[in-house]
């Protein structure tokens, strides 16, 4: 018999829920899971594709996105 299910806090809960004799032995498989990809992964072909910006952008982004004075 084969049952599936996953882990909340801790335990594993079985999809549908089963219920087992007391004294049951099982056998706990781990199946990979899929890992989402990372914020890096899904914008980094970004990463120096601004163009026309002030040379201090970075530092003054306040300023340039916001209106704040800028910073000394």
């Amino acid at each position: 018999m084969t049952l599936e299910g996953h882990v909340k806090n801790g335990a594993i809960v079985l999809e549908p829920p089963t219920q087992l004799p007391e004294g049951t032995r099982v056998r706990v498989e781990v199946l990979a899971t899929p890992c989402e990809p990372t914020l890096l992964d899904r914008i980094g072909h970004l990463g120096g594709q601004a163009k026309h910006l002030p040379p201090d952008a970075a530092e003054q982004h306040d300023h340039y996105l916001y209106g704040a004075p800028k910073k000394s």
